[in-house]
């Protein structure tokens, strides 16, 4: 007989604890292989694929896409052993961490961690037809347990193997199994899109190929709403956040629009709360003519001669410029342990630069950037933003940073007072770059001027250290040839 054993939410890492789940990759009846990905999860870190060590049968699902869960709860039951993808990979019997009866030993990665796996190619899905083990039709509409006080909240499977003959769990006739089934989304964009305007995407049919929602559809049902058509539109009703209700004194009000603060966005909010509450910082600033740094890197990227390689971006070349001052200044690159009541001072630079992508600001960290050229810089961080804009990072490449470099001038704007990236000791912001009017060698000209600014942990320095730490930056950008010391 086979058994059916329970595969929960494995530890993330990073001491993340809890994730949202994005997109179900697997269907109950599906077979699946040892370390197949069977869910998209999306943590305060990255968006990642889990990957199930069992190979069998899927035959429930657990939490809805959308829906957080905290590390250590359910995610899916597979069924594994005879007549359960024993083609694929799995034994009989029980295994360690399943849920079931049974002797022997079942067939497992022993995987407890993502990304890690056997490197095995993943078998492609296929259904399987009803048998004794899904002889009842799966249900497809979440049912509310009880919660047990000693498991902690209680989980809603999205789809169960079967019913109980005893309590049979009923559907309006008015809901398609169309609507019961899975969501045809693929973009997480759409479905963010979708949450944050109350359309519920399973009353819609989408235009794209065997019905894939697509954003130009949501976008269509956001304007029916707007229009005040979303009431007699077949494809889009309003969410919970659309619905007016009575305040006191029956006087009707509209609820305010609600954006869950989680994932990114939450850990985000949760890091910069964290830095204005620990961190005494301060902020210093100075405008430098970057006229000649420019022009040095149009010689660097000038095409031909043996000196000829990558594009060097300014970007890079700033960041260069800050692991030279760092080397001077290593104040900066420390944090507080508020423990020890000790400031830790840092020998490596680990250089983070914000980086603004469609799910919110992230940080991803240039390793060792200290023992690093302006080129290998500059190479690592158009790896890492096109990372970060796919939705790639690990979480790996988002901590770890000793200091941050902020460029906010690509957003046109001049100055800011950044705040400072948690538990680090400062950070570098730089404005636009633009022409205007200067002083130079004692009479005015149009010059490329940019403003720096620096906010700093007051415990780990003074202003002195962190004015001589902004004015090096300022003479590096005004004149290249004083980062030839330290080359």
């Amino acid at each position: 007989m086979p058994q059916v054993l329970e595969f929960k939410l494995p530890d993330l890492g990073e001491g993340l604890t809890e994730a949202e789940i994005v997109r179900w990759l697997v269907e109950v009846g599906d077979v699946v292989a040892i370390d197949q990905p069977v869910v998209e999860v999306e943590t305060a870190k990255a968006m990642v694929e889990v990957p199930c060590p069992y190979g069998g049968v899927v035959t429930a699902r657990f939490g809805e896409e959308g829906s957080e869960l905290p590390v250590g709860a359910p995610l899916l039951t597979v069924a594994v052993g005879s007549g359960g993808g024993a083609d694929e990979g799995a034994g009989s019997g029980s295994g360690s961490g399943g849920a079931g009866s049974g002797a022997g030993e079942v067939e497992s990665s022993g995987n407890v961690l993502v990304g890690y796996g056997t490197g095995a190619p993943v078998a492609r899905r296929r259904r399987v037809r009803p048998t004794a083990l899904t002889a009842s039709a799966p249900v497809r509409v979440p049912v509310a347990a009880a919660p047990d006080p000693a498991s902690g909240p209680a989980v809603a499977p999205v789809q169960a193997a079967s019913a109980s003959a005893s309590a049979p769990v009923s559907v309006p006739g008015s809901v398609s199994d169309a609507v019961l089934g899975p969501v045809a989304v693929v973009s997480p964009l759409v479905r963010k899109l979708a949450r944050e305007h109350g359309v519920d995407l399973r009353q819609m049919v989408g235009s794209g190929p065997d019905g894939l929602i697509l954003r130009a559809d949501v976008e269509s049902a956001i304007r029916a709403l707007e229009g005040g058509a979303g009431a007699s539109s077949p494809t889009a009703v309003p969410g919970p956040e659309a619905v007016t209700e009575p305040a006191s004194g029956a006087v009707a009000r509209q609820s305010a629009h609600r954006i869950p603060l989680r994932g990114v966005r939450g850990a985000v909010a949760d890091k910069l709360a964290r830095s204005r509450r620990e961190i005494p910082d301060a902020t210093c600033w100075v405008d430098a003519d970057a006229t000649e740094l420019m022009a040095a890197r149009a010689a660097m990227n000038s095409t031909g001669g043996p000196a000829a390689g990558p594009k060097v971006s300014v970007l890079a070349l700033l960041a260069r410029i800050c692991t030279a001052a760092l080397a001077r200044f290593p104040e900066l690159n420390s944090m507080v342990d508020l423990e020890a009541r000790e400031i830790v001072r840092l020998p490596e630079v680990h250089l983070g630069f914000a980086a603004q992508t469609e799910r919110g600001l992230v940080v991803p960290v240039v390793r060792d950037a200290q023992a690093r050229n302006a080129e290998s810089i500059g190479a690592e961080i158009a790896r890492l933003t096109e990372a970060a804009r796919a939705g790639r990072l690990t979480p790996a490449e988002l901590t770890g940073g000793t200091f941050t470099l902020n460029n906010y001038g690509v957003f046109g704007v001049d100055g800011s007072t950044p705040i400072i990236n948690h538990p680090e000791a400062a950070m570098l912001g730089v404005g636009r770059i633009v022409p205007k009017p200067w002083v130079h060698q004692g009479e005015l000209a149009v010059r490329q001027v940019v403003q720096l600014s620096l906010t700093f942990d007051h415990r780990v320095c003074d202003g002195g250290t962190a004015g001589g730490f902004l004015r090096y930056i300022a003479d590096c950008v005004e004149q290249p040839a004083v980062l030839l010391r330290t080359l």
